[in-house]
């Protein structure tokens, strides 16, 4: 993990779905399949680049009705099949240069995001550790803050996902 000069607790959520993992984890690695389902409820994405391998790049587009689009970033860092993804995240323009967070400027440039996959008797459990990377110590205040917000956001997500799983048949 990269060090943060200022300690800040990372963000958790999980979720377990009703799901075996061979669906799960094709679902969060297939960028067909991840345009079907990611953002909050109501957001549309659209994937620019997909490069499944330590140092590829997902460089996506999220929009929801009547809303800005918000570009993100993300850097794969590992990938442990159908166990572990880590990644970056950070805003980002249309042509793939980091950016602030178009409506909190005072957000962290990068996050770093460990997502764990474990299935138990056909359900698979999703476990998302989020934590501020060379925070500043107003970065890591607005971080700790938010943790509304991101809960939010990952619960629709999440509510999202769930609601594709119903109609995925393999």
């Amino acid at each position: 993990m990269i060090p943060s000069p200022h300690p800040t607790a990372p963000f958790r959520i999980a979720r377990t779905f009703n799901a075996p993992l061979d669906t799960v984890w094709r679902a969060w690695t297939d960028p067909n399949r991840l345009t079907q389902w990611w953002g909050p409820k109501g957001v549309t994405a659209t994937i620019k680049a997909f490069e499944l391998r330590p140092g590829g790049v997902w460089h996506c587009a999220l929009q929801a009705p009547g809303g800005p689009v918000m570009w993100g970033k993300y850097t794969f860092r590992e990938i442990t099949p159908k166990s572990r993804l880590v990644f970056t995240v950070s805003f980002s323009d249309e042509h793939g240069n980091l950016i602030k967070h178009p409506l909190s400027p005072d957000w962290p440039m990068v996050i770093l995001s460990e997502v764990d996959f474990a299935e138990s008797g056909g359900r698979t459990t999703i476990n998302v550790r989020w934590t501020p990377v060379d925070a500043t110590e107003v970065e890591a205040r607005t971080f700790t803050d938010g943790a509304p917000s991101m809960t939010a956001g990952w619960t629709g997500t999440f509510d999202q996902f769930q609601a594709w799983l119903a109609t995925v048949k393999d």
